[in-house]
């Protein structure tokens, strides 16, 4: 693996796309093991009446459409902690490394509440690397919040 690249700020420019169209503004990238982008999502919730149309869920969909049903050796940058069903999908696609922003003490799958990647059952375990980008990651979803309140 060459040098490392951070590519939350394309991670970031997904959650304010997000946040533009009225969705929560969360935003992820999938990289390869080369650092190639191999897709890019934010939260589109709203937008399609769905549940999961998260973030994680749609760039892990979109890379794998391009690589298969794993994504080893491949990174996931994602503004927010991922929640229980997205933890869920990166342990399933076998993502090798987990870099997130802001944490999500209400709904966050990692650090918080259901800790999906310490569990017996969980088969595969990333990498995770919390705190990258995190100021502007939380600022977005602060000021989206207050606005809506």
């Amino acid at each position: 693996m060459g040098l490392f690249r951070n590519h939350m700020a394309e991670a970031l420019a997904e959650a304010r796309a997000a946040g533009a169209r009225g969705e929560v503004p969360v935003g992820a990238v999938v990289v390869d093991a080369g650092g190639r982008v191999l897709a890019r999502a934010g939260n589109r919730c709203r937008e399609w009446r769905d549940p999961t149309a998260h973030a994680e869920m749609l760039a892990i969909r979109a890379a794998c459409a391009v690589l298969g049903e794993r994504l080893v050796g491949c990174d996931l940058y994602v503004t927010l902690e991922p929640c229980p069903m997205c933890a869920a999908a990166i342990a399933a696609a076998r993502v090798a490394r987990l870099y997130y922003g802001a944490s999500d003490p209400k709904s966050g799958g990692v650090e918080r509440g259901a800790r999906v990647f310490s569990h017996p059952q969980c088969h595969h375990v990333p990498e995770v690397y919390d705190g990258i980008g995190e100021a502007e990651a939380a600022a977005l979803l602060r000021g989206f919040f207050a606005a809506r309140r």
